[in-house]
């Protein structure tokens, strides 16, 4: 009886094909964005300086509402520029490359267990929070805000909450249940 042999199958290369080289090295493209979040957030540099500016100037003719409004805008530009930085920073590190901040001393505490989860979730509680500071804004100024607008911005942020907690919530179910495998 003739001993069958079986086909060999094409053997693959040690080290990666073209077409994956090409794939990740495509990650690159995100570059030119995050330079383009950095020119945002020196905008909202410029926007921070010229309302503190306004408000410094014209503190003499303000009331005390007028100057809440504007001490709320300056804390709503400060977190829309801390949710920039953790976009830039955050997502470099994820999806480019590593920063390679190893011991400085101005490294924020949370890139050293950055991942996309906790950057969602790290998003998600910015925007409840920039959103809490309009709502704020909205209910200094009542009485020129219309009811409506008072509504969808209501509205607008409990569809902020529940978003963030049903990410969490997914967050906690896929994170279990990957690491009860494992």
């Amino acid at each position: 009886m003739e001993q069958q042999t079986m086909p060999k199958l094409p053997q693959h290369r040690s080290g990666p094909s073209f077409i994956s080289q090409v794939i990740f090295a495509s990650r690159w493209l995100q570059v030119p964005i995050y330079l383009g979040l950095i020119v945002v957030q020196g905008i909202y540099a410029y926007k921070f300086i010229k309302s503190l500016w306004d408000l410094l100037t014209n503190l003499n003719e303000l009331d005390s509402n007028a100057i809440m409004l504007a001490v709320l805008n300056l804390i709503d530009v400060v977190m829309i520029a801390n949710l920039l930085v953790m976009v830039i920073v955050g997502g470099y590190e994820i999806f480019v490359s590593r920063l390679n901040t190893e011991d400085h001393p101005d490294e924020p505490e949370w890139l050293d267990h950055v991942n996309a989860s906790v950057l969602k979730v790290k998003l998600s509680m910015s925007i409840i929070s920039i959103s809490s500071i309009h709502m704020l804004q909205t209910f200094v100024n009542v009485t020129n805000t219309p009811e409506k607008t008072m509504m969808w911005q209501l509205l607008l942020h409990l569809g902020f909450l529940l978003s963030a907690i049903a990410m969490a919530y997914t967050d906690k179910i896929l994170y279990s249940t990957s690491h009860k495998s494992h």
